[in-house]
């Protein structure tokens, strides 16, 4: 008994020690690899790794020791096989999902975001950022099924968690209809793309910007800053606007209402003088229409073109501003105003009556 009990300790101590010698040169090596700009391996790689690596290595000589029968009660044996089994299985999917996000980041770095003509750039993350989700989800959900089977009185759990048949999958499936919809909808934006990263879109009523597309939903940064958060079916169900659908180019259109004095080609000169003289208008668009008439005003409507829509508001509100001082200070007789006509003849006969 006691030659068993020394053996065991002898094989602790061993084993830690191998542990510290084994993580050590790991954790040394793989440092050495992020060094370099050549590998695949980010700079802080070894960093992120440390503390899955350490449970791998801790796990897999736990479970060499249980082979080894280096453990005499067999309650010990089990707690120790069932827990180092459960390590490797967590930290091997651990391990996958940071491989996944480092292949994510080297395939994300030909595209920039950034740039003015970021379509191509905005799919592609798109697509990753989706992808990722859903191969962190199936990795997690793959993980807890093994880890489940690896106990034999929960095994059937594991089972059905990992299949999803027979009648109890279909009542799951019935109960979580709502929430299996939902993840398919973020499966479908991320084949379809409805709706890209960084578009510009009307939800709701609200204009903002996509920030997030998740599985189950996707948020929108408004343009005062506030979060919209929205279910990813809403995407698939509702009708909602994408001005960035095809390019990030927009048309800005400005109404502008004076009486009917007002010279026409003097505006439509002053409006082309102010695009001259600003990097917002990109040089395409410009165009100066009477669009309506009324009893007491004319509509003008001003038709120009930015890069980007945020570009494109900035440039409505600058041609808003100016062409509205140019008539006060050029053409004030001419800004919208109510007439009233007196009859003098009619109103002395009626008073001579």
């Amino acid at each position: 008994m006691l030659e068993l009990e020394r053996n065991t300790s002898t094989y602790i101590i061993g084993g830690i020690l191998i542990l510290i010698l084994t993580f050590s040169f790991a954790f040394y090596i793989l440092k050495r690899l992020g060094k370099d700009p050549g590998n695949i391996l980010p700079v802080n790689f070894a960093q992120k790794i440390r503390v899955p690596l350490l449970i791998f290595l801790a796990s897999l000589i736990a479970q060499i020791a249980v082979i080894g029968d280096i453990f005499h009660f067999e309650a010990t044996k089990k707690i120790v096989g069932h827990v180092s089994v459960i390590g490797i299985i967590f930290s091997v999917a651990w391990f996958l999902i940071l491989l996944f996000k480092v292949f994510k980041k080297r395939m994300l770095r030909k595209y920039d975001v950034e740039s003015t003509d970021n379509l191509k750039a905005r799919k592609v993350y798109t697509q990753y950022m989706i992808l990722e989700n859903i191969v962190i989800f199936i990795i997690v959900i793959l993980a807890l099924g093994i880890a489940l089977m690896s106990f034999d009185s929960i095994r059937s759990v594991g089972v059905s968690l990992l299949t999803s048949a027979g009648i109890a999958g279909i009542i799951i499936g019935l109960a979580a209809q709502k929430a299996i919809g939902t993840l398919l909808a973020g499966i479908q934006i991320a084949i379809t793309q409805p709706i890209r990263l960084d578009d510009v879109v009307i939800v709701e009523g609200e204009w903002g910007w996509i920030e997030e597309i998740n599985l189950t939903y996707v948020v929108v940064r408004v343009w005062d800053k506030r979060r919209l958060v929205v279910p990813t079916t809403y995407f698939i169900e509702n009708t909602f606007q994408n001005w960035t659908r095809t390019s990030a180019d927009i048309l800005g259109t400005v109404y502008i209402y004076a009486d009917y004095g007002l010279p026409i080609d003097a505006l439509r000169n002053e409006q082309t003088r102010l695009l001259n003289s600003t990097d917002l208008w990109d040089g395409n668009v410009n165009v100066l229409q009477v669009t309506n008439t009324t009893e007491k005003s004319v509509e003008l409507r001003v038709l120009v073109s930015a890069r980007n829509s945020p570009t494109a508001w900035d440039l409505r509100v600058f041609l808003r501003e100016k062409l509205l001082e140019f008539i006060q200070k050029e053409y004030p007789q001419f800004l919208p105003k109510s007439r009233v006509s007196i009859d003098r003849d009619s109103d002395s006969r009626k008073n001579y009556s």
